[in-house]
């Protein structure tokens, strides 16, 4: 067996292990948070009033404009100067949890601003008070335009989690970090591990297409090609 073969082989279980036990967790975590978290900045961006409006821009403003690596570094290795200390792995999830919510919150935005005001009128003529109207009527549909682009929200985000190898959360990339200080194959390694992204990137993607064809956002197009 070819030495590069063997050590792809040997190395595989600590990596799948380290992926099953932090870089899985952390994404669904964070993604599920990040995810109320934009929702509701987006219907106080679109609904609240002025003040409170704003303070939900800023936010936005902040973590879409700033990189996710330098929010991490702030929230692990900057707050202990104020006093505040955080373990790596809730650093990482307040971290990825706050820059997933910034940019959930404009897919979501869009998505409810891209629903005809038909829609809001209709619902009033049945007798909606205008929540029921948000929650019965237009979030629905909102939804369906929405999954595309939260489901590559979703793919990225399994990616970026290997930033948090930076902070010291042993997920996948820093367990092969680890064993390319022993084996010194970073070659080897690093393949291995861009591997293992692409095929649940792969996976992700598939699944997201799954899901598209189901909500029937773009049926007509995907049934032709079936």
């Amino acid at each position: 067996m070819p030495h590069w073969l063997d050590l792809m082989l040997q190395s595989l279980g600590p990596l799948l292990a380290a992926g099953l036990r932090f870089t899985v967790p952390l994404t669904l975590i964070a993604f599920a948070l990040g995810l109320a978290l934009g929702l509701g900045t987006a219907l106080v961006r679109l609904f609240a009033p002025r003040p409170l409006a704003a303070l939900a821009w800023l936010y936005v403003w902040i973590f879409r404009g700033t990189p996710l690596l330098v929010q991490l570094f702030v929230i692990f290795y900057g707050l202990p100067s104020a006093g505040i200390l955080i373990d790596a792995f809730p650093a990482a999830v307040i971290g990825f949890t706050l820059n997933v919510g910034a940019y959930t919150s404009e897919i979501v935005r869009a998505a409810i601003a891209s629903i005809p005001k038909g829609q809001w009128e209709a619902a009033y003529a049945t007798g909606m008070t205008p929540f029921q109207a948000l929650r019965r009527t237009i979030l629905p549909q909102a939804a369906r335009v929405a999954v595309p682009s939260l489901a590559n929200s979703f793919i990225a985000l399994v990616k970026d989690t290997s930033l948090a190898a930076a902070i010291t959360v042993p997920e996948l990339f820093q367990a092969a970090q680890r064993i390319v200080a022993v084996t010194y194959e970073p070659l080897i390694l690093y393949i291995e591990v861009a591997l293992i992204y692409l095929v649940l990137s792969t996976l992700l993607s598939w699944l997201q297409t799954l899901l598209e064809r189901r909500l029937g956002r773009y049926g007509g197009y995907l049934e032709a090609r079936a």
